[in-house]
């Protein structure tokens, strides 16, 4: 499969690196990390200055007509002053995430000759288990393994690098990535009125509701302080939809220039916008810069769902929501959009930054 002819969720081709879970599980209090993935502390400070909770949307409520207006306004606050919001009363059966978030551990806890079935890169695929985005042997390294599988739409799923393993596993992402279209559906209905456009634009530039999963494994390390999970960006998606598979938190979020730690509350989902939005909505709804954190003693394990736009996207500022102003950002075709991202290592918001005027 061309580069050219896949979406956003993809992970992109990467150097091969040495498994970060095997690694974590040699390492004692003796052991130095190795010196490509300790990270400079004045430009990476681990310690977040505070700690807050993010608003919460209650779909639920948004969706109802006796709430809605009410719930689109705080929907439209969330978006344009924070980018980040936790969504509850979502409607995904309890029994699917359980089931979901079992199956994800399983796997992560399998030997790693047998997850290495599923490598990333194998067959030119963009698909499967490893590290992404390693694009020189001089680059610092994130400290996790990922899984990533593309969903939607199905015609560019790689059932290769779908896990057998556990039995329920293939069922259960099928039935997660049906009903988090549902749940895109309805955030981009009420992001698309917030902003003053048509509901039938949205639905065009996000047909088919393209969709990846990306599974996320943060071993435990004895010297935290030192490395980072995943470095700081932001995602080159619509949104994206994160659920907390364990009870280690480690998510942290950039706002006004501080590092801030967040916690999912329990039957949550953590949505954030992405580059794709800000530069459709000329900047009144930003992207915004989060990392991944270490546990010094127990692994973190997340699941992030990323929505993007359809290949055929002109990447510009929608003329609907311009009107007589200026357009702060250029335009791009989207293949060539991802392009540039795959190309790149994970480094902030410099895909919003290339298009910036």
């Amino acid at each position: 499969m061309a580069k050219s002819e896949v979406h956003s969720q993809c992970a992109g081709d990467s150097l091969s690196v040495p498994n970060v879970q095997a690694l974590a599980a040699s390492l004692d209090a003796s052991t130095p990390i190795p010196e490509r993935y300790v990270r400079p502390a004045k430009l990476y400070p681990i310690s977040p200055t505070n700690q807050i909770e993010l608003p919460v949307i209650d779909l639920a409520k948004l969706i109802h007509p006796a709430f809605s207006k009410e719930e689109a306004a705080k929907l439209h606050s969330a978006c344009q002053h924070w980018s980040f919001f936790q969504l509850v009363n979502h409607g995904v059966p309890d029994e699917l995430i359980e089931g979901l978030k079992a199956d994800t551990i399983e796997f992560f806890n399998k030997p790693l000759e047998e997850k290495m079935e599923y490598k990333l890169g194998s067959d030119g695929a963009l698909q499967g288990y490893g590290q992404a985005f390693v694009k020189s042997d001089e680059q610092k390294l994130d400290w996790s393994d990922l899984l990533y599988v593309m969903t939607r739409p199905i015609a560019l799923r790689n059932m290769k690098f779908w896990p057998t393993s556990p039995s329920t596993f293939r069922d259960n992402i099928e039935r997660y990535s049906l009903e988090l279209t549902k749940v895109a559906s309805y955030l981009w209905q009420y992001i698309s009125k917030n902003l003053g456009v048509a509901t039938e634009v949205f639905e065009q530039i996000f047909k088919d509701h393209p969709q990846g999963l990306r599974f996320n494994y943060y071993p435990p390390c004895p010297e935290s302080d030192k490395v980072i999970g995943i470095s700081p960006h932001s995602d080159p998606t619509g949104f994206s939809i994160l659920l907390q598979i364990n009870d280690v938190q480690g998510l942290q979020i950039r706002k006004d220039g501080e590092w801030i730690a967040v916690s999912a509350l329990p039957n949550s989902f953590i949505v954030n916008l992405g580059d794709i939005t800000e530069v459709l909505s000329n900047g009144l709804y930003k992207s915004i810069e989060h990392r991944g954190m270490i546990n010094t003693e127990k692994e973190r394990i997340s699941l992030v769902a990323f929505h993007g736009p359809d290949n055929s996207l002109m990447v510009e500022p929608l003329a609907e929501i311009i009107g007589n102003g200026k357009p702060n950002f250029g335009s791009m075709n989207y293949q060539e959009f991802m392009k540039v991202f795959f190309d790149r290592k994970l480094d902030g918001k410099s895909m919003v930054d290339m298009l910036r005027v």
